[in-house]
């Protein structure tokens, strides 16, 4: 919190997050930042862009998801969901922040989970993107097959936890570079 009060202080408009880490450590430190700006009587405006990886392991460390051993040319098994940006964005707006986008390993599904999921606070508007399917899954109703029917509701998108599908793959890295 102390680098936001600075940053307030020295006049700055927005202050934030950008990249090292994932939505989940961002929104924690976030909250951390509001919280110590508040006090101070400090309300710049808050914005958080993190990386499209999930890195648990590496929250406590500055050099962020760098010292994970899979960075940067293996960590597709760790890439975030849509669904875990729809839950990001809804959780970062209601947390106060109003600049919400991405980093490193977002990709353009990873936005417009982030535009849809906001798109009643900005009055029902969707970008372009937004024509080409029907979100949460439901285009999945008119498929021949009965599992993906089964499947064509936001309950389960949000609740299904995705599987690397590797055998042998850990959690989380039991050793981390540089550590």
């Amino acid at each position: 919190g102390e680098c936001a009060v600075r940053m307030a202080k020295a006049g700055a408009d927005v202050v934030g997050l950008n990249c090292q880490f994932d939505p989940n450590t961002c929104l924690k430190t976030m909250r951390l930042m509001k919280a110590a700006l508040e006090q101070e009587g400090l309300s710049p405006f808050l914005m958080t862009q993190p990386l499209g990886f999930h890195c648990p392991e590496v929250e406590n460390y500055h050099a962020g998801y760098a010292m994970l051993p899979e960075c940067p040319f293996a960590l597709e098994p760790r890439l975030v969901t849509r669904f875990d940006c729809n839950r990001y964005a809804r959780a970062a707006y209601e947390l106060g922040v109003r600049y919400i986008g991405g980093c490193c390993g977002f990709e353009p599904h990873h936005i417009r989970a982030i535009s849809e999921e906001l798109s009643p606070e900005r009055g029902g508007k969707l970008g372009e993107a937004s024509k080409k399917h029907v979100p949460w899954g439901e285009a999945l109703r008119t498929s021949t097959f009965l599992q993906n029917r089964m499947k064509a509701n936001q309950e389960h998108w949000k609740t299904v936890k995705p599987a690397s599908g590797r055998p042998d793959n850990p959690t989380v890295q039991p050793k981390l570079m540089g550590e």
